[in-house]
């Protein structure tokens, strides 16, 4: 089980590394705009303020441009992961670079996928689990199903979710077969807070405040 960081912000990416339990950070083509940077810049300042793997998404084209694309950003580090679109394409180029980098196939939304990436040798899956809700009925269970192909399959393909936008979706996405989450700064935060926590916070330090040294 491991914690990703979904984000391209250097401030979030310091942020969650100084937590010591976060691996590693994910983007994409939309992150990355956000930052109103480009790719070749941002990549290496990502990877420089992050000491696990980092995630770049290729951009999908013919094979030999996505290959060039996968060179060029493999020799920044050892560290840099690569995010390669599930097209026939795509999976092609996985299973020539699964052997000299850490290859995840994203983009992906059916258990054939699924078997296909397994095939391929890649690392991971990242399924998109609210987007999967959104547009074909119930991303959990779709999580559920690319888990189960992958332990058939037997190759060591995990699961990382994405695409979580509540603390009530990274759970269900764990419960259900993932290995893995990335998540932004924002429901990383969440996944630690509790009303309840605080309230009890909050009863403790008063009491200890009032002499009491403990509440009943």
């Amino acid at each position: 089980m491991a914690i990703y960081l979904d984000s391209a912000n250097l401030d979030d990416v310091r942020r969650a590394m100084s937590l010591g339990f976060v691996v590693g950070i994910t983007t994409n083509p939309s992150i990355i705009a956000r930052e109103q940077r480009s790719a070749q810049e941002l990549i290496p300042d990502l990877l420089r303020a992050c000491d696990g793997v980092v995630f770049h998404q290729l951009r999908h084209g013919s094979f030999d441009d996505m290959l060039q694309e996968a060179e060029t950003y493999e020799r920044l580090s050892p560290r840099l992961g690569l995010k390669i679109p599930c097209t026939l394409t795509g999976l092609t180029l996985a299973r020539r670079m699964s052997s000299r980098a850490t290859c995840a196939i994203t983009a992906i939304f059916s258990p054939a996928q699924a078997l296909m990436a397994c095939e391929a040798g890649v690392s991971y899956i990242i399924p998109y689990v609210n987007r999967s809700t959104r547009l074909l009925g119930d991303g959990v269970a779709l999580v559920r199903q690319m888990a189960e192909v992958c332990r058939t399959a037997g190759g060591g393909t995990e699961v990382m979710a994405a695409s979580l936008k509540s603390v009530e979706e990274v759970i269900a996405a764990i419960l259900n077969g993932a290995q893995h989450v990335t998540v932004p700064w924002s429901i990383l935060q969440a996944m630690a807070e509790h009303p309840l926590s605080q309230q009890a916070i909050e009863e403790f330090t008063a009491a200890e405040q009032s002499g009491l040294g403990r509440i009943g």
